[in-house]
């Protein structure tokens, strides 16, 4: 059983469904908005009008799966999608349990990945360490995505309590190798928060060698947090996203960096690639992206912003092109 998405009233369902027409149509010619910017007139809409925030996809078949941060009285939600507009909320918890290692607190539970593993399916999330009282990042696993998600392991799998503990698990792979992004949660306990690169085994239920240091909070508009990274690469380059300044309202930003080696080092735009500012205040705090291929192959950025009334993190996705290796959000 599952529930529809939330519905619209007919005037915005119109509107939505024309900005997205917009959204994935191939655009014909050259990329020629200056690289970071955002280009077009319309300003997106949810594609997801619910609390759906911190959102994570993966395709399987013909079917996109998102997971989002607790919310509906669920630890870890699941929605599924044929083309990322139009969305089935799923009824059930995709993590209905948390590993032994973990405070069973709903509330404190974030930011899912998830990717195959070959012989099914790995969920890295956010929760709250017993022994160290920091959130930490564990593992789960599914024969399928849309779970049940199942913990396995003693204890988390990335917990650097020292460093304020980890979270907002992110996979990238390279050939056969995996890889966690990671961030160090320091603003927790007033220290800097890193953004880290660490191998782990292909199915992601362990660590393989040490954690590489990729960026940290230095840019004025960042505030005093860097988090939610997302990794590709596109032209040669790797472009590193993420997540910037206080998530609970307007200052919440998505940036990103460059390198030309995995490990670095990334040099960072000077200007945020999506903020309030740059949807001229019709998207609220932008951030807790993921890009994925769309239908049609071209990538899109899929994020959570805030609601009109400030109730809720809703769902977008727009269309995202890369300018020598930089990129370029597209309404």
């Amino acid at each position: 059983m599952s529930l529809p998405r939330s519905p619209l009233p007919p005037r915005r369902r119109g509107r939505l469904l024309a900005v997205v027409a917009a959204v994935l149509a191939a655009v014909a010619g050259p990329v020629t908005a200056p690289a970071g910017a955002v280009a077009g007139a319309d300003a997106p809409l949810p594609v997801l009008d619910r609390e759906f925030a911190d959102p994570d996809v993966v395709k399987v078949g013909r079917t996109y799966h998102a997971y989002a941060t607790n919310g509906d009285g669920r630890n870890v939600q699941h929605a599924t999608s044929a083309d990322l507009v139009h969305w089935t909320v799923a009824a059930g918890d995709a993590l209905p349990a948390l590993g032994a290692w973990a405070v069973p607190r709903r509330s404190l539970v974030w930011a899912p990945e998830v990717f195959s593993n070959g012989r099914g399916f790995t969920m890295h999330y956010t929760a709250r360490d017993r022994a160290s009282d920091r959130q930490c990042i564990g593992v789960a696993v599914a024969d399928s995505p849309d779970g049940p998600f199942r913990p396995v392991g003693d204890g988390p799998l990335v917990c650097p309590a020292a460093e304020g503990g980890a979270i907002d698990a992110s996979g990238y792979r390279e050939g056969a190798r995996r890889y966690v992004l990671w961030k160090s949660d320091g603003n927790c306990c007033g220290r800097d928060t890193w953004l880290h690169l660490q191998p782990v085994s292909p199915d992601g239920t362990r660590t393989t060698g040490p954690a590489v240091r990729l960026v940290k909070q230095d840019q004025p508009w960042e505030g005093q947090v860097v988090e939610a990274p997302t990794l590709v690469e596109r032209g040669g380059r790797y472009v590193l996203f993420y997540s910037a300044d206080h998530y609970g309202d307007d200052r919440y930003k998505t940036g990103y960096a460059v390198a030309a080696r995995l490990t670095g080092p990334y040099t960072k735009a000077a200007a945020p690639l999506m903020s309030t500012e740059s949807f001229g205040g019709a998207v609220r705090g932008p951030g807790g992206q993921d890009v994925v291929k769309g239908p049609d192959g071209r990538d899109l950025i899929l994020f959570h912003g805030w609601s009109e009334d400030r109730s809720r993190r809703v769902l977008y996705a727009v269309r995202l092109d890369f300018a020598d290796g930089r990129p370029v959000v597209r309404n």
